[in-house]
Order: structure tokens, then sequence, then C-alpha cells
């Protein structure tokens, strides 16, 4: 493996600022990395190769001539297939979706772009992002680098996975209840899920639009507030974006680098551990705690009793909004078009054989279950009651956020489970989004940091929420962790994975 891929990018970054390194020479190795693993890892549905070295060469050329670069120009970024890419397939997934190429670029994507980051391709995910395992691809599974035979998380598994993997520094992922910080956890990686409204919106395809948010898929929190940093801030364009600038993030990562957090209060949330928590993911945190303590922090209990509420709240929220969403998928416009077997080609008949073939099970799933609970006679007794517990959660923050700075969890309950192993059980896969869902209810930020391995030798994370618009309390307490950890692990968690063999 090239010593460019196992580079962070900041690291990579420093090296290609002082020329030892071009983005070419990186971008490439990356590249070669990628086919290389994925044809096991299965982290991309689009690999752009040739777009990437065109926009390395030019970052590389307005370097040489002196211009004044982006931080992170020249570092190579994969992006989740569910944000749209100008001249790049994006496909959610989806079958029906299948081969759309968009006509413009998602705002994030246009700052990258500005920014001089090559983009490596799209990444898997499960269908228009529901799922908690990538099982649900049209396109295939993506695998977990640390085993094989295991998911990576969802619905981000294959920008998880891509960074997991070493096929990019750097990743693009959507969190809609978990779907940055829980492949995170399972993978070994670092995910941010932004206050909902500080990265724009626009150009993600949307599943739940009050509940969607893009963030950083990365090795360290550093990198991940490089990122955060890049494509955070206002856009006119989003109805829902914050018109405030972002908070200093990479000052605050690299406060929390030194170690010391003498002054901060961390509220350990009570309805999020105990029974249905893996013993090794609860010991990982509790270490992880003791580290913090260590560090300076007050270590303090907070309840938030509505919590145990979330998932059933957010299972009737999220369905209701995916069912008008996705409404635009009928066959007509854009996307797979598909003529009934029998009979006139009417605009119902094709919008039915449409829909039938072009979405997966899940996706129908969640549709008929969204389309019920918004339909008359029952919108008050579920969609109405749902948005009235969401209220009661937001309330639990606000208590318990004037008691702590910040929260801390588990990220997810268990390590990574086996590919296929809760296929059949809708719910049991739905539990594993338990403790990252309350944060997008409530629109507050979340980020996992690695915890360590638990009894099984799979990793485990540690999730730190902050008050709406305090993204930077994340980054000063998740950097603290994981310098600290990693002072213990001498080296970083990702250094203790299998190495993936190499395609000749």
């Amino acid at each position: 493996m090239s010593d460019l891929t196992r580079l962070t990018a900041a690291d990579l970054a420093d090296r290609l600022a002082s020329g030892e390194v071009t983005s070419v020479e990186a971008t490439q190795a990356h590249l070669d990395r990628i086919a290389a693993v994925d044809g096991q890892v299965h982290a991309f549905l689009h690999v752009s190769g040739e777009e990437a070295l065109a926009t390395a060469a030019d970052v590389d050329r307005r370097r040489a001539a002196g211009e004044q670069l982006h931080a992170l120009a020249g570092v190579p970024i994969a992006v989740k297939d569910v944000v749209v890419t100008q001249g790049l397939p994006t496909t959610a997934g989806s079958r029906i979706l299948e081969g759309w190429v968009p006509p413009y670029d998602a705002t994030l994507v246009e700052r990258i772009k500005a920014a001089g980051l090559p983009i490596l391709g799209k990444t898997n995910m499960d269908e228009f992002a529901m799922g908690s395992s990538t099982e649900h691809s049209a396109y295939g599974n993506t695998h977990n680098p640390w085993d094989l035979e295991r998911i990576p998380g969802g619905s981000g598994g294959g920008s998880a996975a891509a960074v997991a993997a070493y096929e990019a520094p750097l990743a693009i992922g959507t969190d809609t209840g978990g779907s940055i910080r829980q492949p995170a956890a399972v993978t070994g990686t670092v995910g941010v899920k932004p206050t909902y409204g500080s990265v724009s919106r626009y150009g993600l395809i949307a599943l739940a639009s009050s509940l969607d948010q893009a963030g950083p898929v990365t090795r360290t929190v550093l990198d991940s507030a490089l990122l955060h940093e890049l494509i955070g801030g206002h856009d006119p364009r989003d109805s829902t974006s914050i018109p405030e600038p972002v908070p200093a993030l990479v000052a605050a990562a690299r406060q929390g680098a030194t170690g010391d957090l003498r002054g901060v209060r961390v509220g350990v949330i009570r309805e999020l551990q105990g029974e249905g928590y893996q013993p090794g993911v609860l010991a990982r945190f509790e270490e992880s705690l003791d580290l913090l303590r260590s560090a300076g922090a007050e270590i303090v209990e907070v309840t938030c009793p509505h919590f145990t509420y979330a998932l059933a709240a957010y299972y009737l929220i999220l369905p209701a909004e995916a069912s008008s969403n996705l409404a635009k998928f009928d066959g007509m416009r854009f996307g797979l078009r598909v003529e009934p077997a029998e009979g006139p080609a009417t605009a119902e008949r094709v919008m039915a054989a449409t829909r039938g073939q072009g979405f997966g099970d899940e996706v129908k799933r969640r549709i008929i279950l969204g389309t019920y609970a918004l339909s008359a006679g029952y919108y008050d007794a579920y969609y109405g009651s749902a948005q009235k517990v969401r209220t009661l959660i937001q309330r639990d923050f606000d208590a318990a956020f004037a008691r702590a700075d910040v929260l801390v969890s588990p990220t997810a309950p268990t390590t990574a489970f086996r590919l296929g192993e809760k296929l059949d059980d809708p719910l049991a896969m739905y539990l594993n989004d338990v403790a990252t869902i309350p944060a997008n209810l409530a629109g507050v930020p979340g980020l996992s940091v690695p915890s360590g391995l638990s009894d099984d030798g799979l990793p485990a994370g540690f999730q730190v929420l902050a008050p709406a618009k305090a993204d930077d309390r994340l980054y000063r307490v998740g950097a603290a962790l994981e310098a600290l950890l990693e002072q213990s692990w001498e080296g970083p968690l990702l250094s203790r994975a299998p190495e993936l063999e190499v395609a000749k």
C-alpha cells in the first residue's frame, strides 16, 4: 500500500503545500488503492478517475504558479451517492435512478470543487438512505474492512468503508437518524452530524427533509473539522439554512488535542446505556469516560426520559416525510420508466410499474407506513403525536444542556453484525439507531469517535452531542478523547485493522 493512502487528510495537505508530493500523485495512489481492494469492499458505485486526476493536475498547476489555495486543495474525497454531482452518476442506491446524471451540483459539492478537492467517486448506500447496514442498496452490499463478512453500517456504509479501507482520506455522508455516526462507529472512523441547517441540503436527494443533514467522514477529528468548515455555512438556496458563519471548528479540534478539558461538564445520558448494549461496547465507553475525567472534565449523569420514545417517533416522522419526498419518482420526468406488461400505458399504470420495479422492499415498506400515517383519520393519531414527542425530546435536550456542556453515550449498542443477520427482522435493524436518532429529532450536532475494540475484536464508537450551533464543543471533546485513546493504544485504532488482500 502506498504511504500516501495512510496519511491523514491534514498530513497529506501539509505535504501538498510544501511541495513534497503532488495532488496527481496523491490522487493516483488512492485510485490505485480503490482498484486493488474495492472488489472486496464495494465502497464505490462509480469511480471518476479521469475527472479526479484532471482536478488534481489543475491544483498542481495553480500551486506551482504561487496561487493561494484552500488548506485541503488537492486532497482527494469520496461523496455519498445521495448527493447530486454534475456530470457524474447519482443513483441514491436505487434502480429507479440508475444511470441518471444530474445537470447541477449540490452546494457542498460546489464548495468542494471550488476548494480544489479531487472527487474520487460516489459511494454505496442503502437505497434512498433507508437502512442501517448498506444491505438495502440496489447495487449490492458494502463490506466492513475489519471483517468482510460484516456490515459497514448504514445508510452511508460506502463512505465509512472507503475511509476505513484507505481508499479515500475524506468522505461525505448524510445523517438522517445516524447514517454518518453509526457507520463511523462500526468501522473505526470519525463521523460528524452537524447542526441541522448548518450545512446546505440543496442538492441532497431528500429522504426526510426535517431530519437530513450532510457531514464529514474521516479518520481523525481534525480532518472532520477541516472538511466541516469547508462545506458549512449559509446557503440562500436552502430555506432551512442557518444564516450564520460556521464556528471555529479547526481551532477547537487543535485545542482539544492538547488533552485539557478542565471546566468542561460532560453529561452521561442514563437512557442510552444498559439493556441491549453489548458488554464490550459499554466497557469501552466507561474507559473513555475515565480518560475524559483524567483530562479534567467533570462527569455528571443526566436523564432524558422521553428518549425512550425517540425510536417510535422517528419511524413515524421519517416514513411520512419519505412518502411525500419520493412521490416525485413517477417514471414521467427522469430516471427509470417501466411500461405496464399488459393494457394501456396510462400515467397511473406506468407509475405503478415503475415504482414496483424501481423501489426495493425497504423503500416500499416505509412509503406504505408513511402514507398510512399521513392518511385522513390517522394524521393526528400517528404523525401529529410523533411530532409532540419530538418536542418533548427537544425539551429533554434543553434540560440536559443546562447541566452539561456536552452529552455522551455509546454511538451504537453493538459492533458490526454479520451480513444478512438482521435482514428478515426490520425492527431489530431499526434498533441500531437507538442512540443516534434523538440528535436528528432535535437538530443538535453529534460526533462519533472510535472508543476501542469490543470483546469481539471489532470497533466501538463514543458519541458526543452538543447544543445546536455549538459544534465546536464536539471537536474539542472529541479531539481530546482521540488523543488520549491513541496515546494508550500507541497509534490510531485503524492501524490495528487486518490488512485487505490486494488484487493483482
